[in-house]
């Protein structure tokens, strides 16, 4: 018996890679670090979107954070290093690791990151879609 998807219809050609990526979406559960993802404005020379994804990162430094992006894969990492050298008395804010991924449609490209009281902010401008109307043309062999 095989597996029905959302992708096995077979009117839906080439997106194999997207129902895979949506499953290794689904897998990334944990919710930490918590994150808003906003619509802030539209650029005012091309008319393009920008979205704003802003993650709750208090304790981490520049240093502490990664943001890499591979193929319409954006990945958000953050390491802190435990300070040998401190004596705690009660430690309840815990020095962790983290690794939020986002996908982003083609076409889009990373304006900028910015870190400021304790928020990470990356801006990401989605351009205006052009719609793009090709003739087919019909090739007769008899």
């Amino acid at each position: 018996m095989s597996r029905m998807t959302p992708f096995s219809n077979p009117l839906l050609l080439g997106f194999d890679g997207v129902e895979r990526t949506l499953e290794r979406l689904q897998k990334s559960g944990d919710g930490y670090p918590p994150y808003n993802i906003e619509r802030i404005r539209k650029d005012a020379e091309g008319g393009d979107t920008v979205i704003r994804i802003t993650l709750a990162v208090a304790g981490f430094g520049p240093g502490d954070l990664d943001i890499t992006t591979e193929e319409n894969q954006l990945t958000i990492r953050g390491s802190q290093a435990d300070q040998k050298d401190r004596d705690f008395l009660h430690r309840g804010i815990a020095s962790r690791q983290f690794q939020r991924s986002f996908l982003f449609a083609d076409g889009m490209r990373i304006l900028g990151a910015e870190l400021k009281n304790g928020l990470l902010s990356i801006d990401l401008a989605r351009p205006r879609p052009e719609r793009v109307v090709k003739k087919i043309d019909i090739v007769v062999s008899d």
